[in-house]
């Protein structure tokens, strides 16, 4: 199975931004994280992050055919993207949209999700074991 994991804006600077609603792992720790969890699995993953809406889109799109399932951290695009939205429509690859914080409890812009109406689950709140149960969700098929 291949997986790709793409984070939007800001998730880069993971262990700076906020710790109090995403914690002290850096970037780099998440994707470490990650690997060593698939790597277990047999899974194959690739990683995308980006701070620009477009490459995000293009990824996505260089994805069919290609990947079997798709995580996905929008960051602050989930709350303003219809391109990221029609995009994972377009691919129809099962996605798993995944927040680090619990969105449900911030502020009322984040209760908007337009990339959540393309995905088969959404994981909030559970830190970034969130990608891991994402994982396992994609590769459960549940």
């Amino acid at each position: 199975m291949k997986i790709l994991v793409i984070n939007g804006p800001n998730l880069n600077m993971l262990g700076i931004r906020e710790p109090a609603h995403y914690g002290r792992e850096t970037y780099p720790d998440l994707v470490k994280k990650i690997q060593k969890h698939c790597t277990a699995k047999g899974i194959e993953v690739t990683f995308f992050q980006s701070n620009h809406e477009g490459a995000l889109v293009d990824e996505i799109q260089k994805a069919y055919g290609v990947m079997d399932g798709i995580v996905i951290n929008p960051g602050a695009y989930t709350h303003t993207s219809v391109a990221i939205l029609d995009a994972v429509k377009a691919v129809s690859i099962p996605t798993v949209e995944v927040h680090i914080s619990k969105v449900e409890e911030r502020e009322d812009f984040r209760q908007i999700s337009y990339v959540r109406l393309a995905c088969v689950k959404t994981i909030t709140g559970h830190g970034t074991d969130g990608y891991l149960e994402a994982v396992d969700f994609l590769v459960e098929g549940k």
